[in-house]
């Protein structure tokens, strides 16, 4: 199948009312990620490289040991192993993370 819609994909449920879609391949998967207003993701790190894009809202992400605000369009890249979490604005966002390898825990 090559090509896909979020509409297509019930919903996973991450953290607390965090929930993602997730789409994969090989060697690549997708999460299309709905984080509620003011939602906290913990302080967590996994082996797999995640690279994203934030589509909506507003995000405070602290990754390692730096913290930054962003914006829709802001992007980000976290070598496997590394501590992040994610805090959100007053209003929901919408987020697009990448990961390699697949994380087979996302996928359902």
């Amino acid at each position: 199948m090559y090509f896909m819609s979020p509409d297509e994909r019930n919903p996973k449920t991450l953290f607390g009312a965090v929930t993602a879609r997730t789409f994969w391949g090989e060697k690549m998967l997708l999460s299309l990620i709905d984080l509620p207003a003011q939602a906290v993701v913990p302080l967590h790190s996994h082996p797999h490289e995640q690279a994203g894009i934030l589509l909506e809202g507003e995000l405070t992400f602290t990754v390692g040991d730096e913290t930054r605000t962003l914006q829709p369009g802001d992007m980000w890249i976290i070598p496997g192993g590394v501590e992040h979490t994610v805090t959100v604005g007053d209003q929901p966002a919408k987020a697009l993370d990448i990961f390699s390898p697949v994380r087979e825990d996302y996928r359902y």
